[in-house]
């Protein structure tokens, strides 16, 4: 039997005064509970035009992530990653899609050049991968979300809302 996941609290982070972004700190024991989190974002009402960033080392459990969601959300086939594409589109049920890997992402002209712009202003739901690599062209995503691996093997998750949507999105977990 595995255990529930941690589920935490929510925190607002920053100065004393400052407006802060809402914090929500989780600790996942098992791949369960990754996809406990991936049920739980999927049945909130605004992921479907939301923008979620993923971070944290090689085989912290992004794409796991990813996958858990795609699934919730009714992705059928497979879900590769988007390692050397950079993108990869998926739909659900009245649903797009994008999955952003931005790992191999060294140039700034291919933002352009790949008409990564465009999809970003489309309507559907944005899972970006090492966002970082993309910093100062991708909009600032609604929950940005942290996974960090411990010496037990269990994962620090840490989610980020930075914009109202997100915010909802976090109120809702």
């Amino acid at each position: 039997m595995t255990a529930a996941p941690h589920t935490g609290q929510i925190v607002e982070s920053g100065a004393p005064g400052a407006t802060a972004d809402p914090v929500r700190h989780l600790r996942w024991r098992s791949e369960d509970d990754t996809q406990a989190l991936a049920r739980r974002l999927a049945a909130r009402p605004l992921i479907g035009n939301a923008y979620l960033s993923l971070h944290g080392a090689l085989g912290a459990g992004k794409t796991t992530l990813v996958r858990h969601l795609l699934r919730a959300l009714g992705v059928q086939g497979r879900i590769k990653s988007p390692t050397y594409a950079v993108v990869e589109p998926h739909e659900a049920p009245g649903l797009a899609i994008w999955h952003f890997d931005f790992y191999r992402f060294d140039d700034p002209r291919e933002w352009e050049d790949a008409g990564l712009r465009e999809l970003f202003a489309h309507p559907g739901l944005k899972l970006a991968e090492w966002a970082e690599k993309a910093a100062g062209l991708a909009p600032p995503a609604d929950l940005a979300i942290s996974i960090e691996t411990t010496e037990a093997m269990e994962r620090n998750v840490t989610l980020r809302a930075r914009t109202p949507t997100g915010r909802s999105l976090l109120q809702g977990l």
